[in-house]
């Protein structure tokens, strides 16, 4: 397969990831929409079923959809990140651009969706929070750990996944989504993914929103690190756990 199939792929999968994902917290959090209101546990839900599409419009590409991911399969010894995709710098290098450009587009398109209501909206707060992610409490050390965390469960139990029996594919993810959110959410928010957060908080920055305020770059950095950590950790420590977990064994 070519590198240009997997951009292309990777692109149109994490953007249908972010069109539904931002989506899904612009109709909770937007004034006068008729999800309004909804609660964290809809974003879950919402989030979940956005990573259940991204998945199947990926599939092709293997559906990381997550550099997070992608660098956990790298440290983790894989030969391929999708059949007849070799692990090289080049491939590695396609996959971040097609996920960073993706997010992007997705969130501009949940943006045109709800046009009417970022503009009805008064709290500059709610309308980043549909592209970005953000601390319940601001604490640079906490926050990192916590991104960390849920990304080390996303990319580990992500890598298990060959060794099951039930071929369950995009639904298991997607419900693996939707409990780290129900889970380990409620802190920051759980970008667990640097392009879903980063792509969507440029789109903020560049788009014309009405009453946007700031895009929060001082914090942007902590949803790129930390899941990338997390990502490495998951995939280091598959490999050192062959005993219980033979399926990611190098």
């Amino acid at each position: 397969m070519s590198l240009g199939i997997v951009f292309l792929s990777e692109v149109f999968g994490t953007a249908m990831l972010t069109l539904l994902g931002c989506g899904v917290v612009a109709n909770v959090a937007l004034k006068g929409t008729k999800g309004n209101s909804g609660g964290f546990l809809m974003v879950n839900w919402g989030w979940g079923i956005a990573v259940f599409a991204g998945v199947f419009v990926a599939a092709k590409s293997g559906a990381h959809l997550n550099p997070a991911v992608t660098l956990g399969l790298l440290v983790n010894g894989k030969a391929e990140y999708a059949p007849g995709v070799a692990v090289s710098f080049g491939s590695t290098m396609t996959y971040f651009g097609a996920e960073l450009l993706g997010a992007f587009v997705g969130a501009v398109l949940a943006w045109l969706a709800h046009k009417q209501h970022f503009d009805a909206e008064p709290q500059a707060g709610n309308k980043l929070a549909v592209f970005s992610t953000g601390p319940a409490i601001r604490s640079t050390p906490w926050n990192l750990v916590t991104e960390i965390i849920g990304t080390f469960v996303l990319v580990f139990v992500i890598l298990t996944f060959g060794g099951t029996p039930s071929g369950l594919g995009p639904l298991a993810v997607a419900l693996l989504v939707v409990g780290i959110g129900a889970s380990l959410g409620g802190p920051t928010g759980y970008a667990i993914n640097p392009a879903r957060d980063l792509g969507p908080r440029i789109a903020h920055a560049i788009l014309p929103i009405k009453g946007k305020g700031s895009s929060d770059w001082a914090y942007s950095w902590i949803p790129v690190v930390g899941p990338l950590a997390g990502g490495t950790l998951a995939g280091l420590v598959a490999i050192w756990v062959p005993m219980i977990m033979p399926s990611v064994a190098p």
